[in-house]
């Protein structure tokens, strides 16, 4: 799988940082959140989201490739407000091909696939729950890649994200 160019972004624009945060609908009319710490290449951020007495923060990562802009993601883990479930939650480009979903490989093992549930004008979402096994492989892992397909005739593009400070980041959350 080819593996672009990629440069770091804490935010990478106020549309991305509110998608993390509030329910995917609601993404439009926000503002952006505010970084209560960071770990490593992880951020703790925080918002209200509208109507909502209390606030949600989610641990977030942005990337994008630095030769191809077209090609990035935001990957966020949240807390549910009953704090009940822990979400996976990343948001891809519009015009990746969403039949073949997108596959996550932590430090060369294969995951699995989760299949796009919506898309918006930011783009397009994957989420998912995370149970105990997938938490302790983030927490282990150094490297994760999430590969998608932007056409049905060419390979999948893979985009690299750091592990490194997921746990610490994680346990800050609220």
């Amino acid at each position: 799988m080819g593996l672009p160019r990629l440069y770091r972004s804490g935010l990478i624009a106020s549309a991305i940082v509110v998608a993390a945060l509030v329910a995917p609908a609601e993404a439009q009319q926000q503002q952006p959140g505010t970084i209560r710490s960071n770990h490593g290449a992880w951020s703790v951020i925080c918002d209200t989201p509208a109507g909502a007495s209390t606030e949600q923060c989610a641990l977030m990562q942005n990337v994008i490739a630095e030769d191809r802009p077209e090609v990035g993601l935001s990957v966020v883990v949240l807390k549910t407000a009953d704090r009940k479930a822990k979400i996976l939650r990343i948001l891809a480009p519009l015009g990746v091909l969403l039949k073949d979903g997108m596959e996550l490989y932590v430090d060369g093992n294969n995951i699995g696939r989760a299949y796009f549930t919506r898309c918006f004008s930011e783009g397009c979402y994957v989420e998912v729950e995370i149970d105990e096994e997938l938490m302790k492989i983030l927490r282990a892992g150094k490297n994760a890649v999430f590969a998608l397909r932007e056409s049905a005739d060419q390979d999948r593009v893979g985009i690299p994200i750091e592990l490194a400070g997921f746990g610490e980041g994680y346990d800050k959350l609220p």
